[in-house]
């Protein structure tokens, strides 16, 4: 055939004429017609949407992990001035929050008034939920990056600082509620297009579309692809050690993301900062797919929200025959 205009990458088609297929029965999203419309979605047009209140904007690789840092800062700063409460959403603390802390000593801020939960947070096969002392729990990394960074004098009480347990699972959501809801809910899509860890096909968040938007926090089974992607994570030993990752997890809602007043979402994620990146393909169906409990971070397209991509991440999806494994 004459190279005389691009043509489709095959692998890019689910299939063509000679050779066609359906998605393995382990993948949650499997319209073959959005799939393939998402994919081709060029970095050009990845900004634009209809909803004018949910913003997409595509930054440096360099600038995009700051974004949330420095609305952080600014939001924690403004309550200091003001005396009003702050309450946060936070995704799983890396060493990053540390600069959040670093801002705060430096610049004297008192955070008697800041009040941040953990959006989720591991648990064991029967449900049981990691305990604050286990050095990979999401809370454990929240103290340890965060709050304990934090100047002892501009520390908010250790209570302010709120992480998943067996005995606040069920009071979680209201938790956030009595605090007035969160001002800021902070994430980013999983590969299963997960939010926090609302998994597409874990059984405890099934239902309708409506339906699911009531849902509260509950612990949920975690999918085999989050078991993947979690095994790649530094603490783990970046190795793909499938079974170092806990079972199941405990995790707010699709109703504690509506009920926050703002939300800001980050896809930044690649293998170990190479052009290599799961996040996107996900980023694409999840920022211009179908609303569906599915893909769960789509549920944002409907919601005042401030999207920020990398560029490698915003890269157009092409065959790379010269990259092998």
């Amino acid at each position: 055939m004459k190279q005389t205009e691009r043509t489709k990458p095959d692998h890019l088609t689910l299939g063509h004429r000679q050779f066609d297929f359906n998605p393995s029965e382990w993948v949650p999203f499997k319209d073959k017609n959005e799939i393939l419309r998402v994919t081709n979605i060029k970095k050009e047009d990845i900004e634009k949407h209809s909803n004018p209140e949910f913003i997409i904007k595509v930054m440096p690789d360099a600038d995009v992990d700051y974004i949330w840092l420095t609305d952080m800062f600014a939001r924690i700063k403004h309550a200091s001035e003001t005396g009003n409460k702050l309450v946060m959403i936070l995704p799983n603390p890396a060493p990053i929050y540390r600069h959040v802390a670093r801002l705060i000593n430096t610049c004297h801020i008192d955070c008697r008034n800041i009040y941040a939960f953990a959006m989720d947070e591991y648990a064991d096969e029967h449900g049981n939920i990691a305990p604050e002392n286990w050095k990979f729990a999401f809370t454990h990394a929240m103290m340890k990056y965060f709050y304990y960074e934090i100047d002892e004098k501009l520390r908010p009480k250790k209570s302010h600082f709120i992480g998943f347990t067996n005995k606040n699972l069920k009071d979680y959501g209201k938790m956030i509620d009595d605090m007035g809801g969160a001002d800021i809910c902070y994430s980013g899509p999983g590969w299963t297009g997960h939010l926090a860890f609302i998994e597409p096909d874990a059984p405890e968040f099934q239902g309708t579309l409506e339906e699911w938007k009531n849902m509260s926090a509950r612990v949920c089974t975690l999918s085999p692809f989050t078991l993947a992607q979690n095994s790649l994570h530094g603490c783990f030993g970046k190795s793909g050690n499938l079974a170092a990752i806990p079972p199941k997890a405990a995790t707010i809602g699709p109703l504690e993301v509506i009920k926050a007043k703002h939300r800001i979402d980050v896809h930044a994620i690649t293998v170990h900062g190479t052009t290599t990146a799961w996040q996107r393909f996900i980023s694409r169906l999840v920022l211009h797919g179908p609303v569906t409990p599915l893909v769960p971070e789509s549920l944002l397209q409907t919601l005042r929200t401030d999207v920020f991509i990398s560029e490698t991440i915003a890269q157009n999806i092409e065959t790379d025959w010269n990259k092998g494994y």
